[in-house]
């Protein structure tokens, strides 16, 4: 059963889980939700407590470019489930659990260019806390699934669809896009995403209203 969380509470909770060994926590929401701004606050919540207790793997470090997803036909549908290396990810997030390297280079995604920066971000073995952020990571639709066993805690974030509509919308305003351009990444990728998020995934543990 899904219990309703918040960020210290969550915070305390993999304090606690991360003197047992290395901690993988899956936070999960549709676009638009807030997750990168929700797990960069617990991090920095935990680092504040300890120095290099919490590190942030972001899933959007593993689009397929452009490069590949134009000649597919793809590239107007970039951010669904189907334009993700899951098996990148998957691998990944085997090392992170092997936990037997020095440290772990892993990409970036760079929303102003739209390009996944590799080794980007590098995280050491020594940090117990690894707080994943992603739309599909408890996605009920292969290959996703196979993502699960890799997490001890899975959190999803619970946000009306007409808070998203109007964070996105806000977005890709900064993002420079026309109106009709706006529109078309909402109605057509961004919010069926998110429908898609809420009605086929995996029950999280935890629950986080972030309205």
């Amino acid at each position: 059963m899904t219990e309703t969380t918040d960020i210290p509470a969550l915070a305390d909770l993999l304090q606690a889980r991360a003197t047992e060994g290395r901690v993988i926590v899956a936070v999960v929401g549709a676009p638009g939700s807030g997750k990168s701004t929700l797990a960069d606050k617990l991090a920095g919540k935990l680092n504040a407590r300890q120095a290099g207790l919490a590190a942030v793997l972001p899933m959007d470090g593993y689009h397929y470019d452009d490069t590949y997803l134009t000649p597919k036909g793809w590239q107007s549908r970039k951010g669904a489930p189907h334009t993700f290396d899951v098996g990148g990810l998957y691998h990944t997030l085997k090392r992170m659990r092997a936990r037997d390297e020095a440290e772990v280079a892993v990409p970036v995604f760079d929303r102003q260019i739209e390009i996944a920066r590799a080794g980007a971000r590098l995280i050491p073995a020594s940090i117990p806390v690894i707080i994943v952020e992603g739309n599909y990571l408890l996605l009920n639709q292969e290959p996703w699934p196979r993502l699960r066993p890799m997490f001890d805690l899975t959190v999803m974030i619970d946000v009306p669809e007409g808070v998203l509509k109007s964070r996105l919308t806000a977005r890709w305003v900064r993002y420079g896009l026309t109106p009709p351009e706006i529109a078309a990444k909402l109605e057509e990728n961004d919010l069926p995403n998110g429908r898609l998020i809420r009605t086929n995934s995996a029950a999280a543990d935890y629950r986080i209203a972030n309205a």
